[in-house]
């Protein structure tokens, strides 16, 4: 029996007063280990003692997790945020190279909500800050007082690229999905094509072209109850099965 393989998972930090902490939430790491058929390795975000070479050369996926902090605008020369904005600069700091290093080197790479909007920085892209407030684009914004099965349920539709990947693991041209965000693709990153739109014109996934490796970005969160919605299932498969051949590749 072949050993499964490992797929970095970058924390948040947070401070819990009086302590900072390094933190993933357990939906992601189950979608991995569920959904995935891999180990998911909780990497910390301390910039100044993780090589990015070095994590990189002993994963064989990287999983960049939502999060209810924002990517720090000054990274993609936005406006300030509004005051009391939650940010990570630990976890920007690691987040944003570790993508590119692992768009370069072939390292299989899945990317959802939070993750998305890194991975478009990290590509050269632009955010909005607040997707409600800009003229022609929905709310994508959960309500906060609904239960977790309200907010993570479907919320609107996407269309899905025709010859794309998720088009193909759908098997359909339109899926329900969730909606959990106040950011969105301003300007999409280079070198991308776009996976899927949603019903207001916003882009909600992409895969990077051209890269030696599995690259996909999805703005809603697939890892919620993964195992009960196919097409959620689907989209951590194929991760998972890109993370195995790399990790053959790898050790050859």
């Amino acid at each position: 029996m072949s050993a499964k393989p490992i797929i970095g998972v970058p924390a948040d930090r947070r401070v819990l007063e009086p302590h900072p902490f390094q933190m993933v939430g357990e939906k992601y790491l189950l979608a991995i280990t569920d959904a995935a058929d891999a180990l998911p390795l909780m990497t910390p975000v301390l910039p100044d003692a993780v090589n990015i070479d070095e994590l990189l050369a002993r994963l064989d996926g990287v999983f960049l997790t939502g999060s209810y902090s924002n990517v720090e605008p000054h990274h993609y020369a936005g406006e300030p945020s509004d005051a009391g904005t939650l940010h990570d600069p630990h976890r920007d700091a690691v987040t944003l190279p570790l993508a590119q290093r692992a768009l370069e080197t072939g390292v299989p790479l899945l990317a959802v909500c939070r993750g998305f909007q890194e991975l478009n920085v990290a590509l050269g892209g632009t955010l909005h800050q607040k997707v409600h407030e800009v003229s022609g684009y929905h709310n994508h914004l959960e309500n906060k007082d609904d239960p977790l099965d309200v907010q993570y349920g479907p919320a609107h539709p996407v269309h899905l690229t025709d010859g794309g990947l998720l088009r193909k693991l759908a098997g359909a041209d339109t899926v329900m999905v969730n909606s959990l965000h106040a950011q969105g693709v301003a300007k999409l990153g280079d070198g991308v094509t776009v996976e899927a739109v949603a019903d207001d014109g916003l882009i909600e996934a992409f895969r990077v072209d051209d890269g030696p490796g599995f690259a996909l970005a999805v703005q809603w969160h697939p890892e919620w109850q993964v195992m009960n919605n196919e097409f959620s299932t689907a989209i951590f498969k194929a991760f998972g099965d890109a993370c195995r051949v790399y990790a053959r590749q790898r050790q050859v």
